[in-house]
Formats: structure tokens, sequence, C-alpha cells
């Protein structure tokens, strides 16, 4: 019971120490007869080895069907965690690809909502519906939650029109994309320059943009969301930054605090043409009670002293965070990420007045089965 062999090795020196407490209440009891305790001891040890196995098996399970082989894609966890994963597509499949999304342009997608689907099957199928059952694994997980995907080679064959595409036919395998107001359709597209006058971060090269999530200031069910990486030229900088909640050094501490799961006000600017505010908690709970988070530091709206404290600390928070993950997405690439636990935001370019960066963004909500 105190040095098991073999996989009661991983057993916790606490189960041990109840295991052999409860053996020596038994021994009592008996009245010293060592069969009774014996007896018991290895049928508690036989439930902590069922545990361990069962817990061991699903850990295996998980990580043998992310990194199963699938014809056509390279599946690896990224290189600066193993909480991403990276998927890359072979020249194979983008070949096969040509012709189906060559079916439909830009203007038939944003008009005709079935036809997007259409090319998620045409995707899926390539894989015997692997794709899809893939990327659904690893977005719903709470150990994960997020992966990049995109063409292993850019070719002449991948265009700004082809990435528009695949990120439609990839958010269509996961659910359904929300209407995004700012660009009036299922996405937007928007460039970062040098120069800027608008009224948000979003496209001010030389501004940090904090952590955030998105859909905080719209009534729509925000559970992902995708960012492709269409273009950029003469860029310095600008990595992405991400955090997973479960990696957050101030996560409990702020969680706990009852401010944050008070109901504040979420507007936007202009440009975002959404003319209502929202009212909702910066902090809730999934049905297992752990912490999901809804906040973006542009378009809180403090209605007094304690809640512009407490947006004030957790600001401070996330960007002392010693546990982001800062990294370079490659261009044809998208990162998809669960936004109740992933949070995401940018570095700072560096100033060039050639800088151009053109990126594609899709939210939505998960398929109801």
């Amino acid at each position: 019971i105190i040095f098991p062999a073999g996989v009661l090795v991983d057993a916790s020196y606490s189960s041990r120490f109840i295991v052999v407490l409860l053996s020596l209440v038994v021994f009592f009891i008996s009245k010293k007869n060592f069969v009774y305790p014996t007896i018991f001891s290895a049928i508690c040890m036989a439930i902590l080895n069922n545990y361990i196995w069962l817990d061991w098996f699903i850990k295996w399970g998980k990580i043998k069907f992310r990194m199963q082989k699938i014809t056509g894609i390279d599946i690896q966890e990224h290189d600066q965690s193993n909480r991403i994963v990276k998927i890359s597509l072979e020249n194979d499949i983008i070949d096969k690809l040509i012709f189906p999304f060559n079916k439909f342009d830009l203007t038939a997608l944003e008009l005709k909502p079935f036809t997007r689907f259409t090319l998620a099957k045409s995707l899926d199928d390539l894989t015997n519906n692997k794709l899809s059952e893939l990327m659904n694994s690893i977005i719903r997980d709470r150990s994960t939650g997020c992966f990049i995907i995109g063409p292993k080679n850019i070719t002449a064959k991948i265009n700004d029109t082809f990435l528009v595409k695949l990120s439609t036919a990839i958010a269509h395998l996961i659910g359904v994309p929300n209407h995004d107001a700012m660009a009036g359709k299922y996405y937007a597209r928007f460039h970062v320059k040098h120069e800027d006058t608008s009224d948000s971060y979003l496209r001010k090269a030389y501004r940090n943009m904090d952590l955030h999530t998105d859909g905080t200031y719209v009534k729509d069910i925000t559970d992902w969301l995708i960012m492709t990486k269409i273009d950029e030229q003469n860029v310095e900088g600008g990595e992405t930054a991400m955090l997973h909640l479960d990696d957050w050094e101030h996560c409990e501490d702020l969680f706990n605090d009852p401010v944050g799961k008070q109901n504040f006000v979420w507007g936007s600017p202009k440009s975002k043409n959404i003319d209502y505010k929202v009212e909702h908690p910066v902090f809730s709970a999934d049905n297992e009670g752990r912490p999901t988070i809804s906040y973006i530091d542009q378009f809180p709206e403090p209605q007094n002293m304690e809640q512009g404290n407490f947006l004030q600390r957790l600001s401070d928070g996330l960007e002392e965070s010693k546990n982001k993950i800062i990294t370079k997405l490659p261009v044809g690439y998208s990162v998809i990420a669960n936004n109740y636990f992933w949070l995401h935001g940018r570095k700072p370019f560096k100033e060039n007045k050639e800088l151009s960066r053109e990126l594609l963004r899709i939210r939505g909500s998960f398929f109801v089965n």
C-alpha cells in the first residue's frame, strides 16, 4: 500500500495514507485480525487502480485521437504551448479544394448561406469527416480549446479569395457564424497600416492591443472566433498574444471577487455599427463551475468606483501575466479559439510607413446537437 508497484506508483500519498488509516481501523475493529484489513486494503487499492487507469486512458485517448494520422494533414503540438494544436494542410488537400472552391464566388457565399456549408463539406469529405471531428474535439475541450490551421506551403494557387473560402469552410465545420455588423456580412476583412484614424485599437498598428475576448458588446452568442492572416508586407512585430484562463496567475483572485459577477454596461464605437448597449458580468462559470470570461478593455462603461477599480485590476493582471503565449501566425494560417477561456491580443508593430497586414475575422456559435 505504501510503496505500490506498476500503475499504482502514480497514486497520491494522500490516497495511500487514507487506505492505511482505514485498514488500521478495520484491523482493530476486527480484533487484530489480519485477513479483513488485507482484503479491505486490496479492494480500496483496486478501486484506486481503476480510477488511475481510467484517468490515464482518457488522457491517452484524447492525445491519440488528436495526433492520429489523417491523410493529407500534418497534426502537431504548437511549439510554444501544448494547449494549442497546429494543423497543416498538405499540397494534395489544397489541390483537391481548388475545383469545389471555384464553384462559388464571394458574392454567392455572402448572399446564399447554404453555399458556405457546401464548401465545408468539400473540405471535410477529403478527410472522411475526420477533420471536423478533430477540430471540434480541440475547440470544445477546456484543456486545449485552440488550434491554428492553414496550408503547409503557400503556392500561387493560394490567394486572398482562396483563404476567405478556406476560413469559411473551417468555420462551418464548427458552427454558425454571426452577422458581423462592422462589415455587414458573416465575415470582416480589415487592414492594419502605418496611418489610421479609426475609433478603436483594431487598426492602430503601434499600440498594444490588450488581451480580450470577442463579442462583448453584442447580443449574439460568441462561442468561438477565427482570425486569418491573409497577407502582410513590411512587417516587424505585431505578434499574436494569447492567454488561457487556467494558466493566468490572477484568475482565482479576480474570479472570486463579487464585483466581477456584477452586470457591467458594454457599448461600442460608431465603426462597429451597433446601436445598442448590453449588460453582462465579466466572469461567469461553466457547467462544472470553472471560470469563463467576457471582457475587452475599450468597451465597458463602469457605473461606480467599485467597477472602475475592478476593471483596472483586471487589466493590470492580464497584461502583467508571465504566462502569455507570444507567437507569430504565418501568412495563410488561421487561429481558432474558444471564446470563453482564451483571451487574445496583439503586440505593437515596429514603425514602418509601408507596413500592411490584412486580416479576416469570423465569430459564431457552436452547432446545437
